[in-house]
């Protein structure tokens, strides 16, 4: 099965998909974009395929048409689509929205096409390392009507993915899955490197690198069994330090360091890893009311001096 392919939206996604379909054996025929990046893309992952508008991309894209743009911009460029007539009856009209489902393909469906929506689950550069995470297989959400199930099996295997088949109705909470631990990941990471540089660590990187990866593959594979550190036991007067430093040097971080500290004591305290009893103090810490944490430093202390 091969089809003849248009992309609107050739950025750091579409571009890496028409490349992959162009690689598997599908005719990338025209693309749109605007920006000066979006075009060096078409031009080096694309080189067969067609600079257009938008609406003459759609009419190129005789099997199927793959729009490739931000979310809130989706259901714009859908319905223009449609009221120019750039949609054809029978046309496989595919978006790569995380958060949305067919319902927004809907001006497309009424003119006769067919709605796909096919989110690979990976985060895009736009350049050929993309190409090779997707050799090597990631997962894509998929909603699709039954009759269209078979053909985005096909898709997703020539793209050389998984597909996990999502309900309409749970797209959003899919996606808000995804950029919680992808998007805040590169955030938490940043916010990390940052405190070290100010404690004067000169490669935060090399620090992290080592402890951020085994932390992220025991996590995978060991669920909230892989939590350690100062929460998951406890440790009520080591966090009230780290809210001390932090205030005085990155203020801003404290209210994140405290929700994650919540929430990283809530799902201890759920699998067993700390018992209610001993988390009070801690609790106390993350609500604010660091005295409890003193008054556990100096009971340690007494008891070490006897």
């Amino acid at each position: 099965m091969t089809f003849t392919v248009g992309i609107i939206g050739a950025g750091r996604v579409g571009s890496v998909l028409g490349s992959a379909l162009q690689a598997a054996g599908h005719r990338v025929v025209a693309a749109s974009g605007t920006s000066a990046a979006t075009r060096h893309r078409i031009a080096t992952l694309l080189p067969m395929a067609q600079l257009l508008p938008a609406d003459e991309v759609a009419r190129a894209a005789t099997n199927l048409l793959i729009i490739s743009v931000p979310d809130d911009s989706l259901a714009g460029v859908v319905a223009g689509l449609a009221a120019v007539g750039a949609i054809s009856p029978g046309q496989i009209v595919a978006h790569t929205s995380g958060a949305h489902g067919l319902s927004v393909l809907e001006p497309a469906v009424e003119l006769g096409a067919r709605p796909l929506a096919l989110h690979p689950a990976m985060t895009f550069t736009g350049g050929t390392a993309d190409l090779d995470r997707l050799a090597d297989g990631i997962s894509f959400g998929v909603t699709a009507p039954i009759d269209l199930a078979p053909i985005a099996d096909v898709l997703v295997s020539d793209l050389g993915g998984e597909v996990e088949w999502i309900a309409e109705a749970d797209r959003p909470l899919y996606h808000a899955a995804l950029a919680h631990g992808a998007n805040h990941l590169v955030t938490l990471v940043n916010e990390a490197a940052d405190r070290l540089r100010d404690a004067g660590v000169t490669n935060p990187e090399m620090v992290l690198a080592p402890l951020l990866t085994a932390a992220l593959s025991n996590a995978l594979h060991l669920g909230d069994a892989a939590l350690t550190g100062p929460v998951s036991r406890g440790d009520a007067g080591t966090v009230a330090k780290h809210v001390t430093a932090l205030s005085a040097v990155a203020p801003e971080s404290v209210p994140t360091y405290l929700a994650l500290a919540r929430r990283t004591a809530d799902r201890a305290i759920a699998v067993g890893r700390l018992r209610p009893t001993d988390a009070e103090p801690l609790l106390d810490v993350l609500a604010g009311h660091p005295e409890s944490a003193a008054a556990v430093g100096t009971v340690v202390g007494e008891g070490a001096k006897a």
